[in-house]
C-alpha cells in the first residue's frame, strides 16, 4: 500500500503592487505552500473539507498586502505567515517566497520599472513558532576588464582550455544570507554593494577565490549575518575579433552554453 511521505500545495506568482496613492510603492511576486496532515484526505479520498483553495490563498496575500505599510519583503512575509496560521488552524507549516519587482523612483509620485538585480526572501513558520528565513539578491551581473586569471589547473587528455592571466571576467551572481536575528536584519542593498566592491578590487586567481573573498568580507563587515551563500556563473564572452596592432583591443560576442558554475557557503 502506498504511503504519503510528503504533501503540500499552494499558489505561485501572486503579484502585489501596494501603493498609498501618493508616493509609496511596494511591488513583489509571492509564492505560498501549505503543509499539514489535515490535507491528506484531499489526496487519498477526494475530501476537500479542510482544503483552503489556492484562489483564496491569492486573495489572502493581496488583502494582507493592503494592510502592510513596510518596505521589506521579509516583513511582509512574516505578517502574512502569522496571519495565515492564525486564520487556518489546520495548517501545520507555511512556506513563503517573495521576489522584488524592482521600480526606480523618478519623482515623488512616478517610478520606472527596471531590470537587473533584485531582492528575494524565503520564510517558513511552523505551528510551534519555529521561524526559518533566508534573504538574498539575485541577478547581479558584473564585468571587469582586468584582474582575473585562471592557471595551474589539471591538464590531461580532456583539456582544451588555455590558461589565462589577467583576463576580462563576466559573471552572473546570486547571493543569499541568513541573519542571526530575524528582527535585526542586514541591509540587502549594502550587501550587494559590498559584493560589487570586492569584485572590482580583488585580483583573483579563480572565480572560486573571488567568491570566497566576497563571502569572507561580508561576514567581516556585517555582524548581523550568520551564513552567506554565493552562486556564480562564468559568462565570459567569446572572442570574435582581435586587433592586429594591439591584442588588448578586442571584440567579443555572447558565449554559448554550457556555463561554468561556482558555489560557496560560509558560516561563522
Amino acid at each position: 500500500m502506498a504511503e504519503l511521505l510528503r504533501i503540500g500545495y499552494g499558489k505561485e506568482a501572486v503579484s502585489v503592487y501596494r501603493t498609498d496613492g501618493v508616493s509609496s510603492l511596494f511591488a513583489a511576486e509571492v509564492g505560498m505552500t501549505l503543509r499539514g496532515a489535515a490535507f491528506a484526505p484531499s489526496y487519498t479520498e477526494g475530501d476537500n473539507t479542510l482544503v483552503v483553495a489556492t484562489d483564496s490563498m491569492k486573495n489572502f496575500i493581496q488583502v494582507t498586502a493592503l494592510d502592510y505599510e513596510g518596505a521589506s519583503l521579509e516583513g511582509f512575509l512574516e505578517l502574512l505567515a502569522r496571519r495565515f496560521l492564525d486564520t487556518y488552524s489546520q495548517v501545520e507549516r507555511i512556506e513563503l517566497t517573495a521576489r522584488e519587482l524592482p521600480f526606480a523612483r523618478r519623482s515623488e509620485q512616478s517610478f520606472q520599472s527596471v531590470g537587473g538585480d533584485h531582492a528575494v526572501a524565503e520564510l517558513t513558520l511552523d505551528r510551534d513558532g519555529t521561524l526559518e528565513h533566508r534573504s538574498g539578491r539575485v541577478g547581479i551581473w558584473l564585468v571587469k576588464l582586468t584582474g582575473s586569471s585562471f592557471e595551474g589547473f589539471v591538464r590531461d587528455e580532456y583539456t582544451t582550455l588555455p590558461e589565462s592571466r589577467d583576463r576580462p571576467l563576466f559573471i552572473h551572481l546570486d547571493v543569499h544570507w541568513r541573519n542571526r536575528d530575524f528582527a535585526e536584519r542586514a541591509d540587502g542593498e549594502a550587501i550587494r554593494d559590498s559584493v560589487v566592491q570586492t569584485f572590482a578590487e580583488f585580483d583573483s586567481a579563480s572565480i572560486q577565490e573571488l567568491v570566497h573573498s566576497m563571502g569572507t568580507r561580508l561576514l567581516d563587515r556585517f555582524g548581523e549575518l550568520d551564513e552567506v551563500s554565493l552562486v556564480a556563473e562564468n559568462r565570459l564572452w567569446d572572442t570574435a575579433q582581435v586587433s592586429s596592432s594591439d591584442e588588448r583591443v578586442r571584440v567579443y560576442t555572447d558565449p554559448r552554453p554550457p556555463y561554468g558554475r561556482i558555489e560557496l557557503t560560509l558560516g561563522r
